[in-house]
């Protein structure tokens, strides 16, 4: 049975969208949030029915350096139960855009949720606006000089939620989280028919792999994989390339689209989210696990 729908990702590149990296925090990411608007409107006109938006969409990857200056680009998010007053201007401004577009919306977003604490998190907007809830990236780097998130972020809580849209049930796994199969798991086994990676990782050991992890989640588990990664050189920190290449795969971990290494590009794929069942009619992965041998899998190690 065929149940088409059609989704998009939005792949940035900073030094086009704002060549000034001089400007201070709240200036850069007024631009590059008016850049996405018109981005997203680009890929509503194409009739998207999803979008969404890369890693720390609103600002350079700042994590690049330690400089607390860019703890003013947190904004509250909320719970689906709070009032829209109780959520940041952006969040409060890509709802109205959701609803204007008829479009489910992935915001990643510094998300403040109390004094000192600050989540890397997506929010998933539903088309008439609503906050259906919030994912936190679960799995912070801190491994090397160029990607200090853990002097920002606290590690996520909440789980791996899964959020009904009438476009399909989507998980949300952020950037580092995707080196991590047991979350990728957890979104599948929760239903997930959609997962989306927004990233920002630059070329080296991570490029290689880029292409192999995301579709051996979406064989492994069955489902369709948009993963979103940032594009270009981001002074003055100039940690390495970001190197693009965002793409669509589907539960056979073949590619759907895929966007050039460079520049910034709105990627847009049908797809046929019935091929799921016939997927696993054939590959019976969830059927054979063997959930009560895989105790050593939360144990401590050695």
């Amino acid at each position: 049975m065929t149940r088409s729908v059609r989704a998009s990702l939005v792949q940035a590149s900073f030094p086009e969208l704002c060549p000034d990296p001089s400007l201070p925090p709240a200036r850069l990411k007024s631009r590059l949030i008016d850049a996405h608007v018109g981005l997203v409107q680009q890929a509503a006109a194409a009739g998207a029915n999803l979008v969404c938006l890369q890693e720390l969409f609103y600002a350079p990857y700042f994590p690049a350096e330690q400089n607390t200056r860019w703890l003013e680009l947190a904004e509250p998010v909320g719970t689906p139960d709070s009032p829209d007053a109780a959520r940041g201007p952006t969040l409060r401004l890509m709802q109205d855009l959701a609803t204007k577009l008829g479009v489910v919306l992935i915001v990643p977003i510094a998300e403040e949720a109390m004094t000192g604490v600050i989540y890397n998190a997506a929010a998933v907007l539903a088309p008439d606006g609503r906050l259906l809830g919030t994912y936190r990236k679960h799995h912070l780097p801190h491994c090397h000089p160029g990607f200090w998130e853990k002097f920002y972020f606290k590690p996520g809580t909440g789980g791996y939620p899964v959020f009904d849209t009438p476009f399909g049930r989507v998980g949300v796994y952020i950037c580092y989280d995707r080196h991590f199969p047991e979350g990728a798991r957890a979104l599948g086994l929760g239903g997930a028919e959609i997962v989306f990676n927004p990233s920002a990782t630059v070329a080296g050991l991570s490029e290689y792999l880029w292409s192999i992890e995301q579709p051996a989640h979406a064989v492994a588990n069955q489902y369709f994989v948009g993963a979103i990664n940032r594009a270009g050189a981001e002074a003055p920190w100039n940690i390495g390339e970001f190197y693009g290449s965002s793409y669509f795969c589907d539960p056979r971990g073949q590619t759907l689209a895929k966007a050039p290494r460079s520049g910034t590009h709105v990627l847009t794929a049908d797809l046929d989210l019935g091929m799921i069942r016939s997927v696993r009619e054939v590959w019976q992965f969830y059927r054979d696990r063997r959930p009560e041998t895989y105790g050593s899998l939360t144990g401590e190690r050695p």
